[in-house]
């Protein structure tokens, strides 16, 4: 009887699949569609994506990334991605789960909440999270407040009403016909 062959990636001997398993970092689309992942700054987005292509399943709460590797990998300073892994954290996207230190060079090790960690449920703070609201107003670019001088004062620019600015009365008539162009027969 002749073997049959399965459907599907073929196998080695040890029954492997053959060739290049490629690897994704699934999203949910409720996170993709919170305010909390909408708000986020292109930075922080780079962070968050790196910190996820080191989950491998069961590592959550486990995953490392120091300044100066995020510096190295993602092409922004130490001090953008200090403030990216901030941003992630206020807005309930990752939990710093041990503080890294200077002293010993350990890294800090993060969680996503999307995903559930070593021993806990995801808590998914992200979907509480809500943007600041914006109760003042604020300064349109063609509006501009009052100057304010050296001790506080407001400064009020000086105008002198005497002084004329031509005619009152009449409209305003070239002082020569020849600065408006050739006659054109009227």
């Amino acid at each position: 009887m002749a073997r049959r062959r399965k459907l599907g990636r073929p196998v080695d001997k040890t029954g492997r699949s053959k060739g290049v398993a490629e690897q994704y970092a699934p999203l949910p689309y409720a996170m993709l569609h919170s305010p909390a992942w909408r708000s986020l700054s292109g930075p922080a987005i780079k962070v968050f994506l790196e910190l996820r292509t080191r989950f491998h399943g069961a590592n959550n709460g486990r995953l490392i990334l120091s300044l100066e590797e995020a510096k190295r990998l993602l092409g922004l300073g130490k001090t953008t991605v200090q403030r990216a892994l901030e941003e992630l954290q206020e807005k309930g996207l990752i939990v710093c789960t041990r503080k890294g230190q200077w002293y010993g060079r350990l890294a800090s090790t993060w969680a996503t909440t999307d995903r559930p960690s070593d021993s806990a449920p995801a808590t998914q703070a992200w979907k509480a999270w809500q943007p600041p609201s914006r109760t003042r107003r604020t300064l349109q670019k063609t509006e501009r407040g009052p100057e304010m001088g050296p001790s506080g004062d407001v400064v009020v620019p000086f105008q002198d009403r005497r002084a004329s600015h031509g005619p009152t009365s009449g409209p305003v008539r070239p002082i020569c016909a020849v600065a408006m162009g050739p006659e054109t027969g009227r």
